[in-house]
């Protein structure tokens, strides 16, 4: 298994609200983290921060053999800390208002893989080289179309795209989606919509499919992504489950 993670400005706004990470402890078991702040200038880049840093310190003192039900539980535990803490956060800090971030996250023993996700930054699978998405954004545009109000295409291009409808910070109580992977995969792909609103499942796939260094293929989705606009935050860990390159 190897493994790079990276994030980026873009090119339109001047700072960065995206946090990433990807850890491993002692038994090898890693978490991978995406998280994408909202909430303006210091704002968006707090919450995103206090989601990464505390879901990371629980992974290493608390994580530690647990079984699928227990990881399970486990997360869900952990994403209500962070929400408590970002709404501790705010109730301290007036101009803080209004602050919170999106979370993808992903869970990797031996014996299971968990994705998990709260907002629009995405959780993807690879398996036979082919990108599958598992996490469901959790936004506006989605639930008009799953509502049948708005066609595919409709979504694509929708004014109001980016209305999340549950963050880390804006709802309490909160629930994290948990997705249940087939080991028998490629690798795992987490990314914020700096990215997946920039270069679709077969452009990023396109990039993961050559021969290059891991960390060369992330930055190249990266530059792809600025490329095309960058009109957001870009932010990605990615995770590949092949020792090495590609021959």
């Amino acid at each position: 298994m190897i493994s790079y993670f990276l994030t980026d400005t873009g090119r339109i706004r001047t700072h960065n609200e995206d946090s990433v990470t990807i850890v491993k402890n002692k038994k090898g078991e890693v978490l991978a983290c995406v998280a994408d702040g909202v909430g303006g200038h210091k704002a968006g880049e707090i919450a995103s921060q206090i989601a990464i840093n505390t879901i990371t310190e629980a992974f290493k003192e608390t994580f530690k053999d647990l079984d699928k039900l227990s990881a399970i539980n486990w997360l869900r535990q952990a994403t209500t800390e962070i929400n408590n803490k970002i709404f501790s956060y705010v109730d301290k800090h007036e101009e803080a208002k209004g602050m919170g971030t999106t979370l993808v996250c992903a869970l990797i023993t031996k014996d299971y893989i968990l994705i998990g996700n709260v907002g629009d930054s995405s959780g993807f699978a690879i398996k036979k080289e082919k990108l599958y998405k598992i996490t469901y954004d959790h936004t506006l545009v989605n639930l008009l179309l799953k509502a049948g109000e708005i066609t595919e295409d409709e979504a694509k291009n929708h004014p109001k795209k980016n209305v999340l409808m549950k963050a880390l910070g804006t709802n309490d109580p909160i629930e994290i989606d948990i997705f249940d992977c087939d080991l028998d995969i490629e690798g795992i792909l987490l990314a914020s919509d700096g990215l997946t609103n920039m270069l679709d499942k077969e452009k990023i796939m396109a990039v993961l499919n050559t021969n290059e260094p891991i960390q060369d293929k992330v930055i190249k989705l990266i530059a792809k992504a600025n490329n095309r606009g960058g009109t957001d935050n870009i932010s990605v860990a990615y995770i590949d489950f092949k020792e090495g390159v590609k021959k």
